[in-house]
């Protein structure tokens, strides 16, 4: 296991020390080598205070919090670990290759090194063409592909991203999903937060759900979303009135009610096969070769 929680509990105290908020309570779930995991929940249900724990920036009140076998809050430990906040805040004079070089001296690179990894990242996140531009004239979107490159420069091994897409319109909102799921058959792990389900659905294997600090609900997403007692059938190349005939010779024959109706796209797939791309895609194979 990548990550392990065992009965974690966070109490937020005031100044006399006097509890005000459970934040956490007695949370339990653990993700596995590889693994994309979405960690979902409403505003205040303690999602963000997992994550700060999971990053070592936060220590438990109660409970165990493990990354890699250890704890969190060990050097070695965080520098196995990349981190993308929901708020990138870039230093607003440096360039986008300024930056990535900057956060790459902090993890330690030696200076070719980081040459090399910084146009790796960018090509990958599509910014070459803005490589030099400073980071204060660039769209939320923009800076949010440099903070991706920020959190990569290290190449994790694992991934946490709170709010990955926010910012980021559809076709860059496709590139970050295949981003993830690439990042995960290479063998980094991703932990996501985000509040637009339709992309933790698209990309996570298994996702927890909490609930006023609590573990809710926890499992594949497939699993989660499967609708227990029915059955769909695809049939290709039959039409309307055809699949009605079927649909009511089934209802006949099972003595329950079978509706026919024409599959659909999601608006997501639509608009991207309608709006022509002018920029790039993320290109990830210079990078994810280790």
């Amino acid at each position: 296991m990548m990550i392990e929680t065992d009965n974690l509990v966070k109490v937020f105290r005031d100044f006399w020390r006097r509890p005000v908020v459970r934040a956490v309570d007695g949370l339990s779930l653990s993700v596995g080598e590889g693994e994309v995991f979405g960690l979902l929940g409403p505003n205040g249900s303690g999602k963000s205070t997992t994550v700060k724990m999971i990053l070592g920036l936060l220590a438990p009140t109660s409970g165990r919090v493990c990354v890699f076998g250890g704890s969190p809050r060990k050097s070695r430990v965080k520098a196995r670990m990349g981190y993308l906040p929901e708020l990138s805040h870039l230093h607003p004079f440096l360039t986008a290759r300024e930056c990535i070089m900057y956060y790459a001296g902090l993890c330690g690179l030696p200076r070719a090194e980081a040459r090399e990894r910084t146009s790796q990242l960018l090509a990958m996140t599509a910014l070459e063409g803005q490589a030099d531009r400073a980071v204060s004239g660039f769209s939320k979107g923009m800076a949010r592909r440099v903070g991706l490159a920020a959190a990569l420069v290290g190449r994790p091994d694992l991934l946490v991203m709170d709010e990955p897409t926010s910012g980021l319109d559809p076709a860059g909102t496709r590139d970050v999903k295949t981003l993830v799921r690439m990042l995960a058959a290479s063998g980094t792990t991703v932990l996501m937060t985000s509040h637009l389900l339709a992309d933790v659905a698209d990309v996570c294997d298994r996702v927890a759900i909490m609930s006023r600090g609590k573990l809710a609900a926890a499992g594949g997403v497939s699993a989660l979303l499967a609708k227990q007692g029915e059955m769909q059938l695809s049939m290709p190349g039959v039409g309307e009135a055809a699949a009605e005939d079927i649909a009511k010779e089934l209802s006949a024959r099972l003595g329950t009610p079978v509706s026919a109706s024409r599959p659909s796209v999601s608006l997501e797939t639509f608009f991207l096969s309608t709006v022509a791309r002018d920029a790039p895609e993320f290109k990830l194979a210079p990078f994810l070769s280790r």
